[in-house]
């Protein structure tokens, strides 16, 4: 099926060519130009290792906060996965909670087709008014990962606040930008020789989305973006210092670290389209993306990243 604009609701069908445009030699979404990552099969890899990761972080749950209150059985549920990636929370979801309805949407058609008969997969671009959906209409709204591709974060709150019921339940997950080493923020590092190629990565990326329109502050300050709506209460934050790579000590924090790992593995050559595009010279895109590589691969120094996880409530009228 083809679209006629990039606020048209699709349906993911067998031909879907038309979803996809070619940037640099990585195939991108055709809906929102802002978001500059591949979806080919190494996003679906990356979007498995991060949901892996998450799960062992919740102790082998797929969320955090009253999930299963809020999706009590007692009448029909729907939960709405923005972002959905892959599809593998969705996925799990709707095992979990096979009286719920569970539909993941994202940019490009990535999911499998195969899936439990509660769950569905959808094509909409999220940073836009107004969502395709009803007021009041979902019970959990679970977005992750996905602040990248909003260039108005606020709007997309608000947008989420209408399409929940009075008391339902929203979850936002959002990975800081900035990068920890040895305990401490980049910005508090006096030595930086040692993760020089590491950090330079991460400080171009986050120019590169300014320039795309990103605002790379809003993982860090979701609850304040909550509690500015006005529309949800009860805000809990719980954010986690995620390892990255192969030394923690106990086996699940190294579990969680390789994982880890092995998402910037994917992620790092991934954000060349985005480089580029941005008007770097191919010579310093390759330089960034090989040091980089080479501090993930022989890092000299601990390195870490803060995953901020925030849920909260609408409120009752």
């Amino acid at each position: 099926m083809a679209y006629n604009s990039p606020s048209e609701l699709l349906e993911l069908g067998d031909d879907d060519s038309s979803y996809y445009r070619w940037v640099h030699g990585r195939a991108l979404n055709s809906l929102n130009p802002r978001y500059m990552l591949p979806v080919d099969a190494d996003a679906i890899k990356r979007s498995e290792f991060h949901h892996r990761m998450l799960q062992f972080l919740f102790n082998g749950k797929n969320y955090v906060g009253p999930v299963k209150e809020v999706l009590q059985p007692s009448q029909q549920r729907r939960v709405l996965d923005l972002g959905t990636g892959g599809g593998f929370w969705a996925i799990d979801m709707a095992d979990e909670f096979p009286r719920a309805e569970v539909i993941g949407v994202d940019l490009a058609p990535i999911q499998p087709r195969s899936v439990p008969p509660n769950c569905t997969f959808e094509l909409c671009d999220l940073d836009q008014w107004n969502l395709p959906y009803p007021d009041n209409h979902f019970d959990l709204i679970h977005a992750r990962s996905m602040h990248t591709g909003i260039h108005n974060y606020p709007r997309l709150l608000h947008e989420i606040g209408r399409l929940l019921r009075p008391g339902g339940l929203v979850i936002l997950i959002e990975p800081d930008l900035i990068p920890i080493v040895d305990g401490k923020p980049a910005p508090q590092l006096t030595d930086t020789s040692s993760s020089q190629g590491w950090l330079a990565f991460w400080d171009t990326y986050r120019a590169c989305l300014v320039q795309q329109g990103i605002d790379v502050t809003v993982p860090s300050r979701l609850p304040e973006l909550l509690a500015a709506t006005n529309i949800f209460q009860h805000v809990v934050t719980q954010d986690g210092n995620i390892p990255i790579g192969f030394y923690p000590p106990d086996q699940l924090s190294l579990t969680v670290g390789q994982f880890a790992w092995m998402d910037y593995d994917l992620l790092i050559p991934a954000t060349k389209p985005l480089f580029l595009t941005a008007g770097l010279p191919e010579s310093k895109v390759k330089r960034l993306i090989k040091d980089a590589h080479h501090d993930l691969y022989y890092p000299q120094l601990h390195c870490s990243s803060l995953l901020h996880i925030v849920h909260a409530f609408k409120r009752q009228p």
